[in-house]
């Protein structure tokens, strides 16, 4: 199946769509009911959230008969959806709200974000950003682009590379097992600054726009990983799994590491972990 670049731009108008019907309205005016504590208490889900994956997926599903939807809130009520990524003939990964917590927390650090899987693979990637109203987009073997609320857009490219101390990056180090959770920051210092967003979709835009060396992760939820993977890739940077593995919307706790090329790469990798 090949996913076309009108296809492209239609998934991008659902999101932006979902975002201004059902994500702007409520951000900053969620009640306290309106937030709910998953796993933790930190990993939040909203009413915003909600109201936005039933509005994607019932687009989605129209505008896609057929395909498999897999969403975040969805897999928390029944995982097993998950066992559709790696053979379906056409699946859409979406992430209705990337960065709850800020969105809960009243920071506008959030993204409404989605990937196309055609047979196990990354076809297309959207990272919409509903208070800018842009999005950052990418096609495999067609490059990476921001396109604006107003129909201009421009490439994304990573950054150059640059020696260790002077890289700036994003580390989500707390999700890493021990003894890597304890021992990742005690590395951070040989960078110039390593920090985090709490949003991976605004962390890999950053990215792909050369605004940051390198990003790391622990757990590896499809939702928040898959978009942002093509996008860093299409704009020309080094995505791999911690092992040297290419990364896989299947694989959910190998660490991953994005860095402006393969060198830099080995480099920022042996620095964290050797």
């Amino acid at each position: 199946m090949i996913f076309t670049r009108q296809d492209h731009e239609q998934l991008d108008a659902i999101l932006r769509e979902a975002a201004r019907r059902e994500v702007m309205p409520r951000f900053r005016r969620l009640a306290d009911g309106d937030i709910r504590a998953k796993q933790n208490p930190v990993d939040l889900v909203t009413e915003a959230d909600e109201a936005a994956e039933r509005f994607i997926c019932a687009e989605l599903a129209k505008a896609f008969p057929g395909a498999a939807l897999i969403c975040e809130e969805g897999v928390t009520k029944d995982p097993s959806l998950l066992e559709k990524l790696a053979q379906a003939d056409l699946a859409f990964v979406i992430d209705p709200i990337d960065g709850t917590l800020n969105y809960a927390s009243d920071l506008s650090l959030f993204a409404v974000m989605a990937a196309v899987i055609i047979k196990g693979e990354i076809a297309a990637a959207v990272i919409h950003d509903p208070a800018a109203e842009d999005s950052a987009m990418a096609l495999r073997g067609g490059g990476a682009w921001l396109s604006r609320a107003d129909g201009a857009s421009r490439d994304l490219r990573v950054a150059a590379p640059v020696a260790i101390r002077h890289m700036n990056g994003m580390a989500s180090w707390q999700y890493f097992p021990e003894p890597l959770r304890s021992t990742l920051p005690g590395r951070f210092p040989a960078f110039l600054e390593v920090g985090s967003l709490r949003c991976c979709g605004q962390e890999y835009r950053l990215a792909a726009a050369g605004r940051l060396q390198f990003l790391l992760y622990g757990v590896l939820n499809p939702w928040d990983h898959a978009p942002g993977v093509l996008l860093y890739s299409e704009a020309g940077g080094h995505a791999r799994l911690l092992d040297g593995r290419l990364y896989t919307p299947t694989e959910r706790s190998a660490g991953l590491l994005c860095a402006p090329d393969e060198a830099s790469w080995q480099e920022i990798r042996s620095t964290l972990l050797d």
